[in-house]
């Protein structure tokens, strides 16, 4: 019980100056330099072209409802008031949702793929699907179902990238950068949806087919620059080593750091994915999908990804982004085209802040802090826009109307530096490798279901109850905050091995930031525990080839659903 008692927030005895430097080396002390390095930049910008191309397709269909051309051509219904052709609730919902039911599918096959076949053909091969969806939307003439069914082919590529950008980011980048890194990929969602309402607003005026089909053309150029972008960069050192490739991993993992092979960080990293695989292999090598749920602590970690990507699309920026060219021509501004540029510049432009405060304040506070500052904003929205703007004749309430832009732009700014990046940052840390893929896959296809269900009744909602709508979204910020405060360690700073043993030994998120991990002992993970065939809950580890003085000490692991952890002694 006494090595149990040292990881249950309790400050541990320093470390001795004897203590063998490469058993647990130091965080490396890095400067700007480091932090970006060309080959981090480089990475940056090729993987997370994932993320701009979900958030150009994301941004251009916005607009695309609202040309006069797409209309002629795929609109069912008039306004009784003008008289304008219009789309009814159910062709644009379905328009916009399919999409996401693609991304769906995606998120979920993506995992097995990649595990098989490998982080980097895997994304070149989801951006070909993306591709071809885009060749059946542009193609078409005046079906308005073939534009859904392109829309839903090129969501499996967009769905699948969602998985392997941040999978890629987090098995590859060095410690120091990883939650910036991860983060990259909300930052690019957010260019792709500026870059797209841009060219929106360059060509809206023209009558002709190009109206639409350019901006779409042009969404060519991006899977194209991420699959040949990422053939020169190597493959994941994790799936590298998993497969069999040490050496090349040993250099990747090298050239992420910018030292030499032999450096302590090399090893240390080298090692922890040695042991990783080593005991995965001597509790048998396979492992059932079932064990996301049934394995120690597993329950827990899976249940919250599912949630905190959910509680990122229920935080209600969709809500402007899907509809903003819409929504805000109904309150009588000049030009939705400008707002909605308006509104993806402030998103684009305050992620890089995100970037910077992940890492200098943690998940825990950013993420807390933004879920408030988003609850305090829709409240204000929904509020102005339900009892002060006169809905009939909105230019006789444009005052109003610029004060309920005003607040979505300062609740697009707290989205785009707390809930947006960080929560991909999140969820990329907080699973133990065996599991990564299949965790993350359907954490990502938790987000997207809920994007489905917003982007397609959303409709349908404002119809009924207005703006009161976003007193549902308030909720949810609301509830965001409290999830993070009460059940999230604080991962800022600390090994995935780290992240991994906190979780394993239930220690209390709301202390988890001051919590510091032993010096000097093998720390406790989830490949340290094993499940018998049959026998849930219990734990075995094979104790083949373990010198006696190595034996393991058997303790009751905390919130473990009753379940024995061993801890290898020190060697």
């Amino acid at each position: 019980m006494a090595i149990l008692s040292r990881f249950k927030g309790k400050s541990p005895t320093p470390a001795s100056s004897t203590a063998d430097p490469e058993k647990k080396p130091k965080m490396l002390v890095v400067g700007m330099r480091e932090r970006f390095s060309p080959r981090i930049l480089l990475m940056a910008i090729i993987v997370s072209m994932g993320g701009f191309i979900f958030g150009y397709d994301t941004g251009q269909i916005s607009g695309f409802l609202e040309m006069p051309d797409f209309l002629t051509r795929f609109a069912d219904t008039t306004d009784l008031v003008t008289g304008n052709l219009k789309f009814s609730n159910g062709r644009s919902g379905t328009i916009v949702a399919l999409l996401s039911i693609g991304t769906l599918m995606g998120a979920l096959i993506a995992a097995p793929i990649a595990d098989h076949f490998g982080r980097k053909l895997s994304i070149v091969f989801w951006n070909m699907v993306f591709c071809v969806g885009v060749i059946v939307q542009i193609a078409t003439t005046n079906q308005w179902y073939q534009i859904a069914i392109g829309r839903w082919v090129a969501g499996l590529g967009v769905g699948a990238l969602s998985v392997l950008t941040p999978m890629y980011q987090s098995e590859t980048a060095p410690r120091y950068v990883r939650g910036a890194l991860v983060s990259c990929y909300q930052l690019f969602i957010t260019l792709g949806i500026f870059t797209a309402n841009c060219i929106n607003f360059g060509t809206e005026a023209d009558n002709s087919p190009r109206s639409w089909r350019l901006p779409m053309g042009i969404g060519f150029i991006w899977p194209l620059a991420m699959g040949l972008g990422i053939m020169t960069l190597r493959e994941s050192p994790r799936w590298e080593y998993r497969k069999g490739k040490v050496n090349s991993a040993r250099k990747t993992i090298a050239l992420s750091y910018g030292v030499s092979e032999d450096h302590a960080e090399v090893q240390r990293e080298i090692r922890e994915i040695k042991e990783k695989l080593d005991a995965e292999n001597a509790g048998g090598g396979k492992h059932p999908w079932y064990e996301i749920f049934t394995g120690p602590r597993m329950l827990y970690r899976t249940l919250l990804g599912i949630t905190l990507q959910a509680l990122q699309q229920l935080t209600g920026a969709n809500f402007y982004f899907y509809y903003g060219t819409t929504i805000f021509q109904s309150v009588g501004l000049p030009n939705s085209y400008v707002t909605a540029m308006i509104l993806s510049g402030v998103n684009f432009g305050t992620t890089f802040p995100g970037l910077y405060i992940v890492e200098k304040y943690g998940r825990r506070p950013s993420l807390i802090v933004g879920g408030l500052w988003m609850f305090m904003c829709f409240m204000v929205f929904s509020s102005l826009g339900h009892f002060a703007l006169d809905r009939e004749e909105p230019q006789s309430t444009q005052g109003i109307g610029y004060a309920m832009i005003v607040f979505a732009c300062l609740f697009i700014a707290g989205f785009a530096m707390t809930w947006g990046p960080i929560i991909w940052a999140v969820v990329g840390e907080i699973y133990p490798s065996r599991y990564r893929a299949k965790c993350m896959g359907l954490a990502t296809a938790s987000n997207w279901s809920f994007n489905f269900l917003i982007s397609f009744f959303t409709p349908y909602i404002t119809g009924a109850i207005d703006y009161r709508y976003g007193y549902i979204f308030a909720a949810c910020c609301f509830t965001g905050a409290m999830v993070v405060y009460f059940f999230v360690c604080e991962s800022h700073g600390r090994t995935l091995e780290e992240i991994d043993t906190m979780y394993i030994l239930g220690v209390n998120p709301i202390k988890s930031a001051k919590w510091e991990p032993p010096e000097g002992d093998e720390l406790p993970n989830l490949d340290n525990t094993y499940l018998t065939p049959g026998a849930r809950g219990i734990n075995k580890r094979s104790e083949a080839g373990v010198p006696e003085e190595q034996r393991k000490e058997s303790i009751a692991g905390p919130s473990n659903g009753g379940a024995v952890l061993e801890v290898s002694g020190a060697r």
